[in-house]
């Protein structure tokens, strides 16, 4: 949601509407004429047209037989560019890597950008569900999720109240905390066990534990580490995972140290 107090006095109008257009092509499933993109950009249908044409031209949306248009490949260039810049060093994900392989469970790190909880780099194992939703890039749920717990617990308790006005506290399921006391009463358990945890708090069936690896005065220099767990794991095996979380913090640490130029 855009901030209008934030618009800049230099804003170029025809970028943003070019960007308005192409939300909304991204945003339907089964992909929109001219016509539909005009009303749901509440712009006219000529500068939707030349805006549309000039998308496709460069590759962002693309025409169908049928007259819609949809997301274009160059949008998945530049989603494989995001991924390649939130990653971070080689040496976390192989951090990451190594830790799924020991362990069979999917390993994420996540940080604040521009403010907000982001996945910025995972690695799969065998022994956790699929997730197809938490790729890098990800910045839902960090009410609901461990990573988003261990970032937000580094906020003051105003900042953390701010976050959650700004965006919400969904349910993803009936064990979603939705208030935020019940969230302060959890964060504050979760820093006595040294770990934050979820238990089907967003997705039925799985737990999520995380700890921190990089601690900063600079809120975008924060790092956590989390793995995803089938829920009956968690219960039986906090304290092992536990210690393996932390013994893959380190190593994300070390490797986030060895990158920083001198």
């Amino acid at each position: 949601m855009r901030d209008p107090q934030e618009e800049p006095s230099d804003l170029i109008r025809s970028v943003s509407r070019a960007l308005r257009v192409l939300e909304a092509v991204g945003g339907a499933e089964h992909g929109l004429t001219v016509k539909q993109i005009a009303r749901r950009c509440e712009l006219t249908v000529a500068t939707t047209y030349h805006l549309v044409r000039t998308l496709a031209y460069e590759g962002y949306v693309a025409r169908r037989e049928d007259g819609t248009y949809v997301v274009g490949m160059e949008i998945s260039d530049r989603f494989r560019e995001l991924v390649a810049a939130l990653r971070g060093p080689p040496t976390i994900a192989e951090a990451l890597r190594r830790a799924a392989l020991d362990t069979g469970y999917s390993h994420f790190v996540g940080r604040f950008i521009s403010g907000r909880v982001v996945l910025t780099a995972c690695a799969e194992g065998p022994r956790t569900p699929y997730l197809e939703d938490l790729l890098p890039g990800f910045d839902d749920a960090a009410h609901a999720t461990a990573l988003g717990k261990a970032l937000l617990a580094t906020l003051t308790a105003d900042q953390r109240a701010r976050y959650l006005r700004d965006y919400g506290m969904r349910g993803y399921t009936p064990a979603t905390l939705v208030t935020p006391d019940q969230l302060e009463s959890d964060l504050a358990a979760g820093e006595k066990r040294a770990m934050h945890m979820e238990v089907g708090q967003y997705r039925p069936g799985l737990a999520c534990a995380a700890v921190q690896a990089v601690a900063d005065r600079d809120q975008d220099r924060r790092i956590v580490v989390a793995v995803a767990v089938p829920a009956p794991d968690m219960m039986t095996s906090a304290k092992i995972i536990r210690t393996r979380l932390a013994v893959t913090a380190r190593q994300v640490a070390l490797a986030v140290a060895e990158a920083v130029p001198e």
